[in-house]
């Protein structure tokens, strides 16, 4: 997984991101934004316009926001609440709209 958004994006979901990003990889949940492992293409677009900072690549996410990395691969692995199946890797975020749900971390704090 090349990038991964973290705790600071939480509530907040700027969207700078998702307007830079070459290949529309960036999709939405309900709180937070999630970047596609298997759509990303490892450009670094994304982590300089993040105005909270929440955008790194997986080998640099601090210490404390690890779990973001599984609950990023699980957003897109795993089936999602009103899902029959997984997202997996549709080609776009503007394909699929706005998903509305979290990954499992960011839902079980709410």
């Amino acid at each position: 997984m090349p990038y991964v958004i973290a705790e600071a994006c939480v509530d907040v979901m700027d969207r700078s991101c998702v307007d830079e990003c070459p290949v529309d990889c960036i999709y939405e949940g309900a709180t937070k934004l999630y970047v596609n492992p298997r759509e990303c293409i490892d450009c670094g677009a994304c982590e300089p316009v993040c105005p909270v900072e929440a955008i790194t690549a997986d080998r640099h996410v601090p210490d404390g926001e690890q779990a973001h990395i599984a609950d990023n691969t699980a957003f897109f692995t795993l089936p999602l609440p009103g899902r029959d199946g997984p997202l997996g890797a549709p080609g776009g975020a503007r394909k699929t709209g706005v998903i509305g749900v979290d990954g499992p971390l960011v839902r079980e704090r709410s």
